[in-house]
């Protein structure tokens, strides 16, 4: 129990202290997740709107799949990264393994599907009626698409800080493809896992409590965004 008890004293001054190998550690974390969050919400994004709008045969097996992609293990799309990035893999010239980059590359493989996901289910939550009406309009596709988008806007950035958190908290592809070197692409996850190993708790503590804030904050923002969305819905 003491062991427990120093431990968190400690960690609260390494980050009381700012102490330089956590900072970087955290900040290396949030910048890789963030860089990851803003591709995969560029590509996902659309793609949902577009899965959305248009009807097609073997939609539903689609929209099946993406859905069922959410829980797709994350040691999977570690394994199938580091096959792609590999020396011998057919994206070994550019020498991404053991970088942000592959890091990178991993969570954005990761969250796709949450986004996409999440963006038909926030369309498809829209009024039936909506898309019909913009459609009597003779609005191109890519207006009617982009016009849903702004409607659903909330629901759409819910899913896309759901991806983060999920993105952020991600420990076996990012330490498959990443290596966990240290300075280079250790990450909170990936660092609470080798420090714990060692016995190193307060450093472990420190940067799972340094997690566990920004899991809250973005925990606290979706709730702020969904309570504005049902706010905008009373004043209609």
């Amino acid at each position: 129990m003491d062991d427990i008890v120093n431990g968190i004293i400690e960690a609260f001054q390494l980050i009381i202290t700012m102490d330089h190998e956590v900072m970087e550690i955290a900040q290396r974390s949030l910048t890789v997740s963030m860089e990851a969050t803003i591709i995969a919400a560029l590509i996902a994004i659309p793609l949902g709107a577009v899965i959305y709008y248009f009807s097609f045969r073997g939609k539903r097996i689609v929209i099946g799949t993406i859905q069922t992609l959410y829980a797709l293990p994350t040691v999977l799309v570690g394994l199938l990264v580091y096959l792609l990035v590999s020396n011998a893999g057919p994206l070994g010239m550019f020498r991404m393994l053991y970088t942000t980059n592959a890091m990178v590359f991993a969570q954005i493989l990761l969250i796709i599907p949450i986004i996409a996901g999440l963006t038909i289910a926030g369309l498809s939550s829209l009024d039936k009626e909506m898309k019909y009406t913009i459609q009597s309009l003779n609005a191109s596709a890519f207006q009617a698409i982009v016009t849903l988008c702004r409607e659903a806007k909330f629901a759409i950035l819910s899913g896309v800080m759901l991806a983060f958190g999920r993105a952020i908290a991600e420990v076996g592809a990012v330490m498959m493809v990443g290596g966990n070197i240290r300075h280079f692409t250790r990450t909170l996850t990936t660092a609470i896992s080798l420090n714990t190993s060692m016995g190193e708790f307060a450093t472990s503590i420190a940067l799972g409590i340094i997690l566990l804030s920004i899991a809250l904050i973005v925990n606290f923002g979706m709730n702020l965004i969904q309570t504005r969305h049902m706010g905008g819905e009373k004043d209609v």
